[in-house]
């Protein structure tokens, strides 16, 4: 595959993919939607089928990806590090249109909601419990959560080590059971292997930090919450940020090294 299908193949199924996940967040966590309140098993099946519908659309082009986690651990595996900036650089942006896709598919929501007094405070508010977590932690807005992710309790080392554990178990499933012929990507069955494996992490692994389980996911959106004129939309969490991005990676690399030693 070309340099070109790889980037274009990246963009549009890293786009799609936050899309449909950001888009999952936005439809549980804002005022004025049919969704909210509809709770965490939406939450992570939503993810589980962006990951399938991602795979699916991009996988003719790139290989699908999707992840720097995934390139990173096939990049160790092949021995094959020429197409990483590549892969990295569609990935992110895909996961950067797809965040702007979601605040313009739910912009009448995402002003509702961060003009309630009861969400973002002011004059008039009223004590609730309803807040968003992420208002209530210390640098995060409250909508950030629907582009990236954040803690339940911050502690860097367990929050670290939550993002390892959770994608050793994706990028270990990606590269038993999720390759395509050639061993560059997702294959058919591969994607649907995958989508599982996602809302399982979700299930199981997601509750302390959000499963991020890939740097592209979160430090795109990140940026794009960063950039957005959202009115009331705070801070970015940018102290938390790297955990999210290093800790993929690290697990990334710990599964194509378990692979290379048990399976290759």
């Amino acid at each position: 595959m070309s340099s070109s299908d790889i980037f274009i193949g990246e963009t549009i199924g890293t786009a799609i993919l936050i899309l449909l996940g950001g888009g999952v967040c936005a439809a549980v966590t804002l005022k004025a939607s049919k969704a909210r309140n509809a709770g965490w098993l939406a939450i992570t099946f939503g993810w589980g089928f962006a990951v399938l519908t991602a795979v699916y659309t991009s996988a003719p082009l790139s290989g699908a990806h999707l992840n720097p986690a995934v390139t990173v651990a096939l990049a160790i595996k092949d021995n094959d590090w020429s197409n990483v900036p590549t892969y990295f650089a569609g990935q992110l942006l895909g996961a950067m249109i797809g965040a702007a896709l979601v605040w313009v598919a739910y912009y009448g929501q995402f002003h509702a909601h961060l003009t309630d007094k009861e969400i973002v405070g002011g004059p008039g508010a009223q004590a609730t419990s309803a807040k968003a977590v992420e208002a209530q932690e210390k640098g995060a807005g409250p909508v950030l959560g629907i582009f990236s992710t954040g803690p339940e309790i911050r502690n860097a080392v367990q929050n670290l080590l939550t993002e390892i554990i959770g994608t050793v178990v994706l990028v270990l499933a990606v590269l038993t059971q999720g390759l395509n012929d050639s061993g560059k990507g997702l294959g058919t069955l591969g994607a649907l292997i995958t989508a599982l494996v996602v809302v399982s992490i979700g299930l199981s692994l997601g509750g302390p930090t959000g499963y991020a389980i890939n740097p592209a996911r979160d430090l795109g959106p990140r940026i794009v919450h960063a950039l957005l004129p959202l009115p009331n939309k705070g801070g970015s969490d940018w102290g938390y940020a790297w955990i999210p991005v290093v800790g993929p990676l690290i697990g990334g690399a710990i599964a194509a090294g378990i692979y290379n030693v048990a399976f290759a």
